[in-house]
């Protein structure tokens, strides 16, 4: 992705990401979304193209980033390397949520579809245990980077707040709309939406 595309881009990935995610949260909120129907349909959808959009994110962060050295570039293109894969792997369990939320004709053959998929080895940890968890490894990662290195993009807040929203989600995922907007305003400077168009590094 060329760099003014990226730029136009990252402000709607910035806000539309989370607001998905937080769509999504509370959408499983709801009576009956955890069942096959419209509400799981609708709910996964819309978190599924959060996710593409945190893609936009997470290149926009490994953009901002100017390592210096061999070992810098490395280390910065590890990160986002472990961010990108391990968004692949929750797109692949949205994707297998929404194919069994779309053919599941009752809560109990949702149930029997999910045996039937997670059974097959390698898939629990592919794509619901340690791959997922690899986004929010190497997302959290790249801010740190973002937030401490040369050309600061990020104030010191922002992966301190993905940390305590990850850690929410992961205690109880009722808690991602909370974690939503913990999301937002972790980023939000990454799109200048509080008025950071230049590296804070270079405002200092």
């Amino acid at each position: 992705m060329d760099t003014s595309k990226l730029a136009r881009l990252t402000p709607l990935a910035v806000a539309g990401a989370p607001a998905l995610m937080g769509l999504y949260g509370g959408i499983r909120l709801l009576e009956g979304s955890r069942d096959p129907g419209p509400g799981w349909l609708v709910g996964h959808g819309l978190m599924f193209v959060g996710l593409l959009l945190f893609g936009v994110v997470l290149a926009a962060l490994r953009r901002g980033l100017r390592p210096r050295g061999a070992v810098g570039r490395l280390a910065a293109n590890a990160a986002a390397g472990t961010a990108f894969a391990g968004l692949a792997a929750s797109l692949g369990q949205i994707g297998i949520d929404l194919y069994v939320g779309a053919v599941a004709v009752d809560k109990a053959d949702q149930h029997r579809l999910f045996d039937a998929v997670q059974s097959r080895p390698g898939v629990l940890p592919a794509f619901y245990s340690v791959g997922p968890m690899l986004f929010y490894v190497g997302l959290l990662a790249l801010l740190v980077a973002a937030a401490a290195g040369r050309t600061r993009t990020l104030r010191w807040w922002s992966p301190v707040l993905v940390l305590v929203g990850t850690a929410m989600t992961a205690a109880d995922l009722a808690l991602i709309p909370v974690a939503a907007v913990l999301y937002l305003v972790a980023l939000a400077p990454l799109a200048g939406f509080t008025g950071l168009r230049r590296p804070l590094a270079a405002r200092a």
